[in-house]
């Protein structure tokens, strides 16, 4: 990422330039405004950071002519104490954010993350305008199976209201897909879709991201941060992994969806945001609620709709065409045909997955990049199963499991025997034999098929 540092200081520009550098940006500093406005609008910046007192030509006269000369880059703002009205005057203009001098380096990192992410929002929205059309989701969703089918037309129809909505299924089935492609669907197409793992981020910063925060309300916090639900306004917000929302969280994002306003973290008066909200979860949200983990009133504020995302396994007539899209997409990353042989697509499709759709994914991009010319076969996919390190043991799981060698026959003789005692056990009722073995009706019906039963 190149920025461009536009500050009259210049043990300040060159200091933040240092500190810029030292966490992996590009940086190009300049003292004198006029050559920098030249700079900026010659040569392509990602951000820029300018500071609001400049010689013959202050921060906000900048901002101006750089957005008169066609400069689309997002703009910070650098203030001192004294200089804030300019720098909140700047930002009514069209400047991101502004940061108060002298300038931390966690916070000025954090305030040009966020003006990353909000300018990735905004491309994809215009790539939404260029590529949604009446809002097909072919390009997202691959599926055969009529189980996908009806979970993308219940996808399409509640896409076309606010309601909340609850993804739920094991990890790697797809559940952000489906949050795309509902918000694909939507009235909010032209808005941003914004996401954040609940899961994979510390309480405190998760609260800032999440609601934002007033300018001093905590250690560090020297700026105002627009959280997550403001950038989402009139767009839709993705939650994965609700169940690893702390409790007090919880607990304003509950009384957000019952007031429709959000209040940043140290300040005092709400502001209204109109965000549709889809949230997913891999483990089951009424067993926390159980527990006491998670908040009931909003679990059935989340539940409004609930879509079950089935595993990979149960539906393995889908398999043939995600290797097909997967190779495809490796085909075009690549610059070369990338196919896969009729044996190793049987051996994939008895292959139980339990990464999902993910695991896929990765086999097939994997077997891609490490293959040689001609058609990926089975020896190609060799470390599935195994635990990714590449070592003996991993691969040779992987290879058993997909070769056909004796311990597959020996699996499937074992599951066909328990098969025929379940279905002699519940008198050859299906569903109760599903029941006995721990398995789906649907899964049991396919290994009937693929074994086979009679």
């Amino acid at each position: 990422m190149r920025l461009l540092i536009v500050d009259q200081d210049p043990g300040a520009r060159q200091a933040l330039a240092h500190l810029l550098e030292e966490v992996g940006y590009r940086v190009i500093a300049e003292g004198d405004p006029e050559q920098a406005l030249r700079r900026a609008v010659s040569d392509r910046y990602d951000l820029i950071l300018c500071d609001v007192r400049l010689p013959r030509m202050d921060g906000l006269t900048f901002l101006r002519r750089y957005r008169a000369d066609g400069g689309s880059a997002p703009m910070i703002m650098l203030s001192g104490a004294s200089d804030e009205e300019g720098a909140i005057a700047a930002m009514r203009e069209g400047a991101h954010d502004w940061v108060q001098k002298p300038v931390r380096v966690d916070e000025v990192t954090m305030t040009i993350r966020k003006a990353e992410e909000h300018e990735r929002l905004r491309r994809e929205v215009e790539t939404l305008r260029s590529s949604v059309g009446a809002g097909t989701v072919n390009d997202l969703i691959v599926c055969e199976s009529r189980v996908m089918r009806d979970i993308v037309d219940l996808a399409s129809r509640v896409a076309r209201h606010a309601t909340p909505v609850l993804l739920t299924g094991e990890s790697g089935t797809g559940k952000e897909t489906i949050a795309r492609a509902i918000h694909r669907m939507s009235p909010r197409s032209e808005r941003g879709f914004s996401t954040i793992n609940c899961a994979s981020i510390p309480e405190q910063l998760l609260e800032s991201e999440l609601f934002g925060h007033a300018a001093g309300a905590a250690e560090g916090a020297g700026t105002e941060h627009a959280g997550l639900f403001e950038l989402a306004h009139e767009g839709t917000l993705f939650l994965d992994e609700i169940g690893a929302l702390p409790p007090d969280l919880q607990a304003r994002l509950a009384r957000v969806l019952d007031q429709g306003s959000v209040t940043r973290t140290g300040a005092r008066d709400g502001r209204p945001v109109d965000v549709r909200l889809v949230a997913a979860s891999s483990k089951s949200l009424e067993d926390a609620v159980t527990r006491g983990e998670f908040r009931s009133d909003l679990f059935h504020r989340l539940n409004a709709v609930r879509i079950q995302l089935p595993p990979l396994r149960e539906r393995p007539e889908d398999i043939p065409a995600l290797l097909a899209h997967f190779a495809g997409q490796a085909a075009h990353r690549l610059g070369r045909p990338i196919s896969v042989t009729p044996s190793a697509l049987a051996a994939l499709s008895h292959y139980a997955w339990p990464g999902n759709v993910r695991e896929l994914r990765n086999a097939v991009d994997r077997a891609a990049a490490l293959g040689g010319d001609g058609p990926l076969d089975v020896k190609d996919f060799s470390a599935i199963g195994g635990n990714g390190n590449g070592n003996g043991n991993g691969t040779m799981k992987g290879a058993a499991s997909l070769t056909g060698l004796d311990l597959k026959s020996q699996v499937e003789a074992v599951e066909r025997q328990a098969i025929l005692r379940a279905l002699e056990a519940s008198g050859g009722n299906r569903r109760q034999a599903a029941a006995l073995l721990g398995i789906s009706l649907r899964t049991l019906f396919y290994k009937m098929r693929r074994l086979p039963v009679h």
